[in-house]
């Protein structure tokens, strides 16, 4: 029998919060679905590399559609992969956000859009990660934003990395929107470390520190950041986690941490 004292053996539905009569899901997963030999231990040993991992975490970030599309059938097999309540984030292609910067990107939305529909109901967030090059320029950032939030009924989260994107006027912007601003580790600008804009979505984005993409998280910093977990999912935000630091495959290990962690509080 599984039991809320049993870490190890959580299901999915076991992650939710209701402090002060909220419920909200709390999403933990990784960029990626690779699972490292050293972490492997908690996931099944049969099915395929999403299967297995989509039966211990309820969550992961697709980083590939960042580089190349994917076909809306790849999509579909992706969703058939995984159980219910699981759910994919998608990096939105960096054809849009680092070629086009922007600009005149109608097209590539509507491609895009198309091919992770495939995703059904088990489509999260889409991510919108912008160049540290890229400031907020009126009248072509707000345009775009503007532009996805007629396309996309549902979750967006942007990581703006320049400065110019972190003033009271961005912030109204996107919470009119009801766009989020990612809560990023390390910050790449100050207040980039705090969720923003629109705070229906809390989106944490974990790259590994001291060493971006290398470093695994302390135990301290880990016991924090489940605790902001789920302090965000009490207010009733949909609340997601996602681990970045995967080049030295910490990611997974920090994630499995994570979720023993929050549901110690939740």
């Amino acid at each position: 029998m599984r039991t809320l004292t049993d870490p190890d053996h959580l299901t999915h539905g076991d992650l939710r919060s209701s402090r002060d009569g909220a419920v909200a899901s709390i999403r933990i997963g990784t960029a990626a679905w690779s699972i490292p030999k050293e972490h492997a231990a908690p996931f099944p040993v049969a099915g395929s590399h999403l299967e297995r991992y989509a039966a211990v975490l309820n969550a992961v970030e697709i980083n590939s559609s960042f580089y190349r599309p994917h076909r809306t059938a790849t999509y579909e097999r992706w969703a058939a992969s995984v159980p219910d309540d699981f759910r994919f984030a998608v990096k939105v292609p960096k054809a849009i956000t680092h070629e086009r910067r922007l600009k005149d990107v109608g097209d590539l939305l509507d491609r895009f859009l198309s091919e992770a529909g495939g995703l059904g109901p088990k489509l999260g967030p889409l991510l919108v990660q912008m160049p540290p090059s890229l400031s907020f320029v009126p009248g072509v950032a707000d345009a775009f934003l503007r532009e996805l939030r007629s396309r996309v009924e549902g979750g967006i989260v942007c990581e703006p990395r320049h400065a110019s994107w972190f003033t009271p006027e961005v912030e109204s912007l996107l919470d009119g929107l009801r766009i989020a601003r990612v809560a990023a580790d390390p910050a790449p600008v100050s207040g980039a470390d705090e969720p923003g804009g629109w705070r229906g979505l809390s989106y944490h984005r974990l790259h590994g520190s001291p060493k971006i993409y290398y470093s695994a998280y302390s135990a301290e910093y880990l016991a924090a950041i489940s605790e902001v977990l789920a302090n965000d999912a009490a207010t009733g935000a949909e609340t997601w986690c996602i681990f970045d630091n995967t080049a030295a495959f910490a990611a997974t290990g920090d994630a499995l941490a994570t979720r023993r962690l929050v549901q110690t509080r939740v």
